[in-house]
């Protein structure tokens, strides 16, 4: 009983010095970040009274994360992930300060700090994939899912201190010391990137990976990896339905509630105060409810904080049911980050990141971005109850679409691949690249064998190949080939790198059915140009 509890407590990744400098340096950047947004969301509200401009902020925030981060992804699995952090750190200071700089003069109008707040929002897209990865990498897989709560309170309880501590500085000071403030925790950040640096990436003999084939290989496994698809599709589902409310809090506070400053970052806190004390019990809820009925609850939680903050006026309602919208939001997320991160392999875990980012914050930058314009033609208690219905209407994704996380066997890279021996080696960008597989099974069997090779579509297409067919020889219907394209040699040297331990297997199973003394063949073919 107590080495579960234990398991899953969300402090037992904290103990390792590595995770908690980085954990730490990371809670002070996340609440410099919602302070900055806090800001800019407020000064745009004071400036221009539109709702949709104040939830556009947010759009100019995330935005650059469906933009960039993907291609951030490859950078971070194929290139020195610290100096990466530090360079895009060291560039989003000196974007924030120069807007603390045009705030106190009074020059920061509705375009600067649309302008300024996508340029720095670059810059987290660039560092979100490496600096993942560089937390995961700090723990054992054990404790990953306790690692990712533990990261989701540090981001919530900046959701919740950020807008609260910018809220007191924009009414003392002005909205240019709160990006001053802000500035001052993307130093700390670097600080703890500096002092705590990534693993080095270990050395490979094969062709370096390119940014757009990297990014290819991303969406392709996401494509044909049946766990990581389902988890990506929930995600844009909740993210997107979830973006209203986020989107619409400034005119939320200040047009159903009549709050300033302070009321709004109040509102803010609230949902990340329910956040983090969700965060807190989560890895046990998860662990006794399971994954589909913790998301069903976050679903409905948040659809009815949605709808409070629609038709309910009485202050204190508003902010018990924003706490507890907080606490269904960072659960639900929470579990799709882990299922996403659990279940990649090393060689794309950075990308799947990427991708889950992608999906998350993508959908709530375009979905903040279509709440605010419907509400300034519909309203905003309509708007909210549409977003509610959608939120409760994702729940019925799980029939198509199964959360599981992935096995060890199904992320654990498989044994290393043979060197390859061809008289005539190819240039790694020459291709296409043919790979023909041959088998000759016992007589009998054809059914069983055409059901077990089957399943090596899905891993040949996930690793690399554009194409995948199994053939039947019309001269002997004992003999079958399997035929699958690659786009270069290059990348069919990766794809036989990728593989795991489940692939393997699947791979051994297949080769069962061969007859005695058969060996599978293989061979080669090159595009001629």
């Amino acid at each position: 009983m107590t080495s579960t509890s234990t398991a899953n407590s969300v402090w037992s990744p904290l103990r390792r010095p590595a995770f908690r400098g980085l954990w730490t340096g990371s809670a002070f950047y996340f609440t410099g970040n919602a302070m900055q947004s806090m800001a800019a969301s407020w000064l745009m509200v004071e400036l221009t009274g539109s709702s949709f401009l104040a939830a556009l902020v947010q759009t100019a925030v995330f935005l650059p994360m469906f933009l960039l981060v993907l291609p951030a992804g490859v950078m971070a699995d194929t290139a020195d992930r610290g100096r990466l952090m530090v360079t895009a750190l060291s560039v989003q200071t000196g974007i924030i300060l120069a807007l603390a700089l045009l705030a106190m003069a009074g020059w920061a109008g509705p375009a600067v700090l649309l302008l300024f707040t996508f340029a720095a929002g670059c810059c987290t897209a660039l560092i979100s994939p490496a600096w993942n990865t560089t937390v995961a990498d700090a723990v054992p897989r054990e404790d990953m899912p306790q690692a990712i709560t533990a990261t989701s309170i540090a981001w919530n309880s900046a959701r919740a201190l950020g807008p609260s501590i910018a809220g007191f500085i924009f009414a003392w000071a002005g909205g240019g010391w709160v990006f001053v403030a802000s500035a001052a925790t993307v130093i700390a950040l670097i600080h703890a990137v500096r002092r705590w640096p990534p693993s080095k990436h270990a050395k490979s003999k094969l062709p370096p990976e390119r940014l757009f084939s990297g990014t290819i290989a991303a969406l392709r496994y996401a494509r044909y990896s049946r766990i990581i698809l389902a988890q990506l599709l929930r995600t844009v589902a909740y993210a997107g339905a979830g973006s209203a409310l986020w989107g619409l809090l400034p005119a939320i506070a200040a047009q159903q509630l009549k709050l300033g400053a302070t009321g709004f970052g109040l509102l803010m806190g609230c949902l990340g105060t329910g956040a983090v004390a969700a965060g807190l019990v989560l890895g046990r809820v998860r662990a006794r409810f399971g994954l589909e009925k913790l998301v069903a609850a976050g679903c409905l939680l948040f659809a009815g904080a949605m709808l409070a903050a629609a038709f309910v006026k009485v202050h204190l309602v508003v902010y018990v049911a924003l706490a507890i919208g907080g606490a269904a939001w960072m659960a639900t997320m929470a579990t799709f980050n882990t299922a996403t991160q659990s279940s990649a392999p090393p060689w794309v875990r950075s990308r799947a990141a990427a991708l889950h980012t992608v999906a998350a914050l993508g959908s709530f930058a375009l979905g903040s971005a279509f709440w605010g314009a419907m509400s300034g033609v519909v309203g905003l208690p309509l708007t909210l109850a549409v977003a509610a219905a959608a939120m409760v209407g994702g729940i019925f994704l799980a029939r198509s679409f199964p959360l599981r996380i992935g096995d060890v066997h199904e992320v654990t890279p498989g044994a290393a691949f043979e060197e390859m021996l061809v008289k005539d080696e190819p240039r790694p960008d020459d291709g296409p690249v043919a790979v023909e597989i041959g088998y000759r099974i016992r007589d009998g069997e054809a059914d069983e064998f055409l059901h077990a090779v089957t399943l090596l579509r899905d891993s040949r297409k996930r690793d690399g190949a554009t194409f995948w067919r199994v053939y039947r020889d019309l001269d002997d219907r004992s003999r079958y080939l399997e035929r699958f394209i690659v786009d270069s040699w290059g990348d069919y040297l990766h794809q036989r790198a990728r593989a795991t331990v489940a692939d393997q297997s699947l791979e051994a199973r297949v080769r069962e059915f061969l007859r005695e003394g058969e060996a599978v063949t293989m061979q080669h073919y090159i595009a001629e140009r």
